[in-house]
This record gives C-alpha cells, structure tokens and sequence, in this order.
C-alpha cells in the first residue's frame, strides 16, 4: 500500500484568499505548488503572453538569427534536422514553416528511430552534403552531436543548434568539465553563459522563440508567429516538461488556440480520435492525441506524423491520421504484451525481491522499452530497466559481432540513473540520460553483470521503495460544490509539477456501488459522508484488485449487499479528484476515486 502524506506547508489561506478573491482551499492549493508571495500567486492565476521572457535574453539567439537572416538573404539551402517524437515533429514543423514564411530555401530531415537512431548523425550529414545543403539546422536535438558536427564543419556547413537537453560533460578532479561543440551558434537555456531565466523550455519552445526573432530581424510581422502556440503546447505537454512558469503560460495559450485551429492535419487528428477541438486539454495532448504522432516515430517513420502538419488537403489529412491511430493500436497492443511479460518475469523470476528491476526482453519492440519501463515502475514502484536486442545498426554486419542489447530505464525518486549508470559504464557501450530515465546499450553477455551490480550499489531505503501519494488537503466531501471545482480550472492546465489537485476524506459510506461499461471496467459509487452528505464516487481503476480488496476487508456478503444497494458495513477512506459531471443538459458533482484503503 502507498503511503499517504499530506502537504504540509503554512500560511494564513483565509488572508491569502481574502486577497486574491478565492476560496481558502484554493489558496492552500497555491501555497503548496511553491508559490510565496502575492505576486506570484497573481501571475500564475492571470499570466499571458505580456509575460513570457525577451527571447534576445539567450545565449547566441541573436547570433543564430543573424546567420539565417544572412543565409536567407544568399538563398542558401537550409536543412532542419529534428527528431521522431512529439517534441522533435512539432519543432521540426514550427522552424519549416517559420523559415518558409521569410523565404529561405529549406528542408526537414527526421532520423529514424532503428536506422539513424537519436539525433545528428553522419549519415544525414552526408544525405545533406549530397543535396548541397549549406546550412543544418538542429531541433530537439545536437547539444551532444560534438564529434557529428565536428564533421559537417570539416566540410565546410554551417551548423546551427536549438536543443534544451542537459550540456554533456566529463567529471574530471570531481568537477564538470562541459564539451566543447564546434557549432556556429547553439542556442540551449542550459548553457552556463544562458541569461534565459527559465530553463525548463521543450525543443519547440526553444525553435519558435527563435522564430520570433527571426520574424523580429526581417520585418515579418511578429503576431503571426503566435499561430505557432499550440504546437508548442502539444510538444510541451507530450514531453512531459513541468508545467510552471513560462511553460503554465505557453499551454494555457496553445489550449486556447487550438480550440479554432486553422490546422488541417490537427483538426483531422482531433476528429479521428472521436475529439472536437473545443474539448482539449492536456490530458488529450498526453495521452490521445500525443501517443498518436509518437507511434509514427516508434513503429514506421516520424515523417508521415510531419507530413500531417505540412498538409493543407483533407483528404491527405485524414488518410495520414488513419495510418497514425493504426500504429498507435499496434503499439498499444504491443505493449500490453510486453508488460504482461515484464511482469510474468519480475513475479515468477529470481529478481522478484530486486530493489532494481533489470528485465531483458529479447524480443520486445525496442521502441516500446521506455513506455514498457514506465508502466512495470508505476506497478512495483522500483527502478525499472527494460532490455531488448538492438537492431541491426548496433549489431554490425560481422557474423563474429557481439550480440547488442538496448534498452531504457525508468526511476523513482531518489534514484539517480545516470549517476548509477557511471558506476557501470565499464560495462556499457553507450548510455546516457538524467536522474530519472535512462537510455543503454550493452553487451548481450552483460546484462546479468549489469543487473547484480546496480542492485549492490544500490542505497534505497524500504522507506524510499514505499510509493508516496502527496494530499494537498484533507477536506470532506460535505465542503466540496461544483463552484469551487470551477474555481480549481484557475490553476489549469494540469501536468507535471502542477498536478490535479488531490483531497482525502475518511470512514464515508457506501450505500451502493455497480460497474459499468461493456467491460465493466468503471466502478461508480454512492457515498455518504460521516455528517451524512451524499456524494457520486467514480473510480476508473483495476477493478478486479479493488473488489478482491473489498472482500478481503470486509467479507464478500458486504461487497454483494453493496452490488444490491442495500445496508453493509463498508467504510473506506479515499483520496479524490473533484470534478462537474456533464449530463443530459445538467451538472453534478462527481468525487474521481484515486486511492482507497
């Protein structure tokens, strides 16, 4: 069971509410998402556009946007060279179409995830040359392409780079020592030398900041790179960057926008996922829309989830979305498998008590690792590391080459997989990545060294090992109206660090409970609180693992007189999500079950 915790930090909600025009809860709520002061609360309630930070403010921005304009002027070729996820498609088509629009010659190059693997690369720097390209152009990518971009330089290119990955570096003496890219301009919030002040930007927010000085440098009106704000949201949120700051900023105002998209190949996206534009929010960007356009890059080609932005013919439009929900319904089926034999292995293997999951998958989609990885440490809670074997690129044509393992990981907190990786880079032909997921290749013959020595070296606590579920208020379901729910939509939009807020309340009553669904896969429940408010419960969960829970803590005669909407003696304590439930032209309150016992 995890174990529930509520935040805990101090301050006069009642005052802060007064002030601010809300209820003392939403107060709490802000006080609890960090915010301190008075003015910052009313700049995360009521920021827009007019607060976003002078893109001039980045290292090298204006130099970089000075090379294009030159380049432009010269009509030299221009090749963007981006990457096969969300981030990378949507930075790709944000510098394409802003070049276009000032009049440079360019193109879009995207690696394939197998072929090419991550980022720059010989090859498409030779692809380039041969096309007579002059200047490349990175997104999303090209911070650690030192040795690529060495040698576009060699041959006389011009290389321009926007990333937001961490700078690499070499620990020498116990301090960093950043590598040195040969790169006209790199334009990265990260640099030490950066006076960006937020640094949490996703590779198409950095790409359309460039846009707009560029708009800026040749007179193009500055306005019309706002039509670039809900592919910024979309990368930012299928990124899964924190939504603070800056970015809080850049999705309410992609949201907005994208509810009257003039965007063929999203207005197609949005209906073939059953969506109409004005229903989208992050969740739909996270778990709908976006794994569509990453499915291209993991199962056939990110070039076709690019061609859907590039379109302005509906027909094409809709024919390319049906390629995309069809690779996405492989990879989904794909990864139920995979986790089914991840689990098998953890519950019936010798690694079932590992604090460490290192699980090889020989023949797992290596694409799918990752998704698999995640889901395997949300259901164990422990660091988790899927591997599979690699394609034939890192394999080499030799019939006497070692067999090649790739994979990526997945931590909790207070696990840092880079930091254990270093640990066992004697045994790694490649890996990278930050505190919490990591990428590696390997040695087939390695993986049982790798996985003895991460769980060694490993520190973690039983506490640590324990998944911690943060409440932000422990408020009755009696306090609870769809007017203060509305309220909550203040501090929309919702994702990473800035979550949906979460209430628990204790000993409430269940007059009635019964499934529905064609797989009777959704629980509702009537609830009543100890003071005798009723309340609509929903729970969307693993039914099966709630009702064997029932049972065992109450008898199965309590869980069928419940099913009957008859007296039992059910108490459960929940951690909920409010929210207004839309129906037959009314509204009701409606508590999201999240957590029980």
């Amino acid at each position: 069971m995890a174990q529930w915790m509520v935040k805990s930090k101090k301050a006069d909600f009642k005052q802060i509410g007064e002030r601010l025009g809300i209820d003392q809860v939403t107060a709490r709520l802000l006080v609890n998402r960090g915010l301190t002061d008075e003015e910052s609360m009313r700049s995360f309630l009521s920021g827009g556009i007019q607060d976003l930070c002078d893109p001039h403010l980045f290292k090298d921005g204006d130099k970089l946007v000075d090379i294009l304009a030159e380049k432009i002027a010269h009509n030299e070729k221009i090749r963007v060279i981006g990457d096969y996820d969300i981030d990378g498609v949507m930075s790709s088509f944000i510098l394409f179409r802003g070049l276009s629009k000032c009049g440079a010659k360019v193109s879009v190059a995207i690696p394939n995830r197998i072929t090419d693997g991550y980022g720059l690369n010989i090859h498409l720097i030779e692809e380039a040359l041969k096309d007579g390209v002059d200047t490349i152009l990175t997104c999303d990518n090209g911070i650690a392409a030192i040795n690529e971009i060495a040698y576009a330089k060699r041959h006389g290119m011009t290389v321009l780079v926007t990333d937001h990955h961490e700078i690499p570096y070499d620990e020498r003496d116990g301090k960093r020592h950043y590598l040195a890219s040969e790169a006209d301009a790199i334009v990265n919030p990260h640099q030490e030398e950066c006076g960006y002040p937020y640094k949490n930007l996703c590779g198409a927010a950095v790409a359309w900041k460039m846009i707009v000085l560029l708009y800026g440098k040749i007179h193009v009106p500055e306005e019309s790179a706002l039509d670039f704000l809900e592919n910024v949201a979309f990368a930012t949120v299928g990124d899964i960057m924190p939504l603070t700051g800056e970015n809080r900023i850049l999705v309410k105002e992609g949201l907005a926008r994208i509810r009257h998209t003039k965007s063929v190949g999203m207005r197609a996206l949005i209906a073939q996922c059953g969506l109409v534009p004005e229903q989208i929010d992050c969740y739909h960007f996270g778990f709908v829309l976006g794994p569509c356009i990453n499915a291209a890059g993991r199962l056939d080609t990110a070039r076709r989830a690019l061609e859907l932005f590039m379109t302005d013919d509906e027909q094409a439009a809709a024919e390319i979305v049906g390629e995309l929900v069809t690779l996405n319904s492989e990879r989904k089926e794909l990864t139920r498998l995979g986790v089914e034999e991840a689990k098998a292995l953890v519950d019936e293997g010798e690694c079932k008590n590992d604090p460490v999951l290192v699980l090889f998958l020989p023949e797992v989609h290596e694409s799918i690792a990752g998704i698999i990885a995640g889901r395997i440490r949300e259901h164990y809670y422990r660091p988790t590391f899927i591997l599979t074997r690699a394609g034939s690129e890192e394999t080499g044509d030799a019939c006497d080459a070692p067999k090649m393992v790739k994979g990526s990981g997945r931590s909790i907190d207070g696990y840092s997989m880079y930091e254990e990786l270093c640990l066992c880079k004697d045994l790694l032909h490649k890996f990278g990545g930050h505190p919490m997921a990591a990428g590696v290749t390997l040695q087939e013959e390695s993986v049982g060294e790798l996985r003895r020595r991460l769980n060694e070296q490993c520190t973690l606590t039983e506490e640590q090992l324990e998944e911690k579920i943060h409440i932000d208020v422990p408020m009755p379901t009696d306090y609870v109206t769809c007017d203060l729910v509305r309220e909550f939509e203040l501090l929309a939009p919702f994702g990473r660090e800035n979550p949906k807020p979460l209430f628990a309340d204790r000993n409430l009553s269940v007059s009635r409970m019964w499934l529905l669904g064609k797989n009777q896969n959704v629980l509702r429940l009537s609830l009543v609180s100890e003071h005798g408010t009723p309340a609509a419960g929903i729970y969307f969960g693993d039914i099966p693992v709630f009702m064997d829970y029932m049972r065992k803590q109450f008898g199965s005669e309590a869980v069928e007189l419940a099913l009957c909407g008859r007296e039992n003696g059910i108490r459960l304590s929940v951690v909920y999500s409010p929210q207004i439930n839309f129906y037959g032209g009314s509204e009701s309150l409606q508590l999201e079950i999240k957590y029980y016992r």
